[in-house]
Formats: structure tokens, C-alpha cells, sequence
């Protein structure tokens, strides 16, 4: 079986970066090696039960999804400042782990989102714009003008996100894979 998926790219030149307000109740951590593990969460949080997990089936195991985060945090082209955890602490309860991004500078010198995902409870609200504009900018700090992602063709909502920000499909391309997770 394969899954169709979408190359989407966006020119930083000239685009104007200005994240919306963030929502009472959350806030944003930038990349530090302690949180790792929350990092992990978020991205387990926000991809488990996801068509990408039959993408990636990392992402529906929380040992998975910290690996994967260690693995991202030591490529050569880590940038810390496209890294972001997304937390809620609305209640009195410890911080919830509700969303997160990474990004790398690839070996051609452009910018490449890892992994942009919101916990399904904290989703429609704006959260993931925010945070793709937390990450948009930390690339243009780095010095990077253009950036990239892949989308699986089935994340409708992910699209729609991408391309209200102005995100361009350059490419299609198709992942096999063994087992489809339902």
C-alpha cells in the first residue's frame, strides 16, 4: 500500500510573520534539551491515531516519538530556533503538552519542517498557525528564505493550514508502506 503525499514549499522573502495572539492558557517553550521528553509528548499527543502513523509508525508509540525527537535534535542542520512545545496549563494540573514543531537546515540550505502537531482536543483554534508562524520565523532568523514540508495528501486540515499561509505543492510523492494502522 502506499500514501500519496504533497512536497510544499514557501518563500520567506517579503511574507510578512506575525503570529496571532496566543489564546489565554498557552504558552510557548522554545527548544531545550531537558524538555525533550515533553517535546516527545506533544508529538506523540498530537500524531497518535493520525493517518501519519501509517506513515511513520513512530509517531504512535511514545518511546517512538522521544527517539524521533532525539534523532532530529542531533542532525547536523538542527535549528533551535524553528523548535517549539506548545503547552496548556488552563487548569491546576501540571502543563499539558499540546502541540510542537522542529525544524532543520537540509544539506541544500533550505529550511525543512519536521513534524507540526496539535493534540486533537486543542485543534480549530489558530494554534497550529501560530506555532507554523513561531517556526517560519526562527528559519528567516537562521537566515533561510525558503522552507519546505511534506504532507500526507489525506491531512485535510494540515492542507488547508499550509496553504492559507501561502505554502505551495511543488511535488507529489508516494510512501510505501507494510501495514496500514486503523
Amino acid at each position: 500500500m502506499y500514501f500519496k503525499r504533497y512536497r510544499m514549499e514557501i518563500s520567506l522573502a517579503g511574507r510578512s510573520l506575525a503570529p496571532s495572539r496566543v489564546p489565554d492558557g498557552y504558552r510557548f517553550e522554545r527548544w531545550n534539551p531537558a524538555l525533550l521528553d515533553a517535546f516527545a509528548e506533544a508529538k506523540y499527543q498530537s500524531f497518535r491515531g493520525a493517518i501519519d502513523v501509517n506513515v511513520f509508525p513512530c509517531l504512535g508509540e511514545l518511546d517512538g516519538c522521544r527517539r524521533l525527537m532525539l534523532e532530529i535534535a542531533r542532525k547536523p542542520g538542527f535549528l533551535p530556533e524553528t523548535t517549539w512545545l506548545l503547552t496548556c496549563g488552563r487548569s491546576s494540573k501540571l502543563p499539558e503538552y499540546c502541540g510542537t514543531v522542529q525544524g532543520i537546515r537540509d544539506a541544500s540550505g533550505l529550511g525543512a519542517i519536521q513534524n507540526l502537531g496539535i493534540a486533537p482536543e486543542h485543534r480549530n483554534g489558530g494554534l497550529g498557525t501560530i506555532l507554523l508562524f513561531h517556526a517560519l520565523q526562527g528559519f528567516r532568523h537562521a537566515g533561510i528564505s525558503r522552507v519546505y514540508l511534506e504532507v500526507t495528501a489525506q491531512n485535510e486540515g494540515a492542507l488547508r493550514l499550509y496553504r492559507r499561509v501561502g505554502f505551495v505543492t511543488v511535488k507529489t510523492v508516494y510512501k510505501t508502506v507494510e501495514h496500514v494502522y486503523s
